[in-house]
């Protein structure tokens, strides 16, 4: 086992061990929540969601990932090459659309131009409800091909159009259908990512005018800084950002590798690590 492979499992299991302990107390948080009655923000109907989704992300690809790079290679059977990188891939597509969904409904909430019934419509908990099921809903649809091209490397050693993923192997067609396959699962999410960049633009540009405003008021209670949906504002536009920053390179190099006939080790274990960073850190940026 070479020490570049022990380094990199090193590092997925730190993401696993961080990850889960963060999402582990932020689910916690909620479940203490629901036990004393307290009543849950609109944004935090949707967080559970995303709690769920990156549980999948991390233990679907992180544990895998780090088993293989601590020696193990062939250790899945067909049936859960097949499964496991499709529940990430849904866990992936959740995590997209529920960031979306917190920062455009906050975004319609503090706009001062909005209607009443939009407002209230948006903190609605069925309205909200509605819109991650279907997220759901639409990630399982969009990710269907999955299965259909993954397998174990071990029980098709005969096959020569194998592209190798470490401890599984995608099955190759042919160029056309690789870009019709990323076309197909990245649509979703460049609509999702759309959707994002507005509610961020959006959410500066209020907390710029409001705090154009507040230069004029000198009464300090009145200040931006007291705020408690301003600060919760700030906390989803750094969720938000993060999120961005880390889903762009994400999807560079998952593209990457799925255009490529023989993607490297270096490649394989780079987007692997990127796809696990934002799962790992938003639920310390949502204490």
């Amino acid at each position: 086992m070479a020490a570049g492979e022990v380094a990199i499992g090193v590092i997925f299991l730190s993401q696993v061990v961080f990850g889960i302990l963060g999402n582990s107390f932020l689910a916690y948080h909620y479940l203490l929540v629901y036990i004393m009655g307290y009543r849950l923000r609109f944004t935090d109907w949707i967080l559970q969601h995303l709690v769920v989704a990156n549980f999948l992300t991390l233990i679907c690809k992180g544990v895998p990932e780090t088993i293989a790079d601590f020696g193990l290679k062939d250790f899945l059977d067909d049936l859960g090459c097949k499964f496991l990188p499709y529940l990430h891939r849904v866990g992936r597509g959740v995590s997209i659309s529920s960031t979306s969904f917190v920062g455009v409904f906050q975004a319609i909430t503090i706009n001062t131009k909005c209607s009443r019934w939009t407002k209230d419509k948006v903190k609605s908990p069925c309205f909200i409800a509605s819109c991650v099921y279907m997220s759901w809903i639409l990630s399982l649809i969009a990710n269907i091909g999955i299965p259909m091209n993954m397998t174990a490397r071990w029980s098709q050693r005969n096959m020569t159009n194998l592209k190798e993923y470490g401890y599984c192997a995608a099955v190759y067609v042919d160029k056309t259908s690789d870009i019709l396959y990323v076309a197909l699962l990245s649509s979703p999410d460049v609509f999702f990512m759309g959707l994002m960049l507005w509610s961020s633009v959006s959410m500066v540009y209020i907390l710029y005018r409001h705090r154009q405003r507040m230069k004029h008021i000198q009464r300090s209670h009145l200040s931006l800084r007291s705020s408690p949906e301003t600060r919760a504002t700030k906390t989803i536009l750094l969720l938000v950002s993060t999120f961005v920053c880390f889903y762009a390179v994400s999807c560079l190099l998952h593209a990457s590798l799925t255009l490529m006939n023989d993607p490297g080790w270096l490649l394989v274990n780079m987007a692997t690590i990127v796809s696990g960073c934002f799962p790992t850190v938003s639920p310390f940026l949502l204490m």
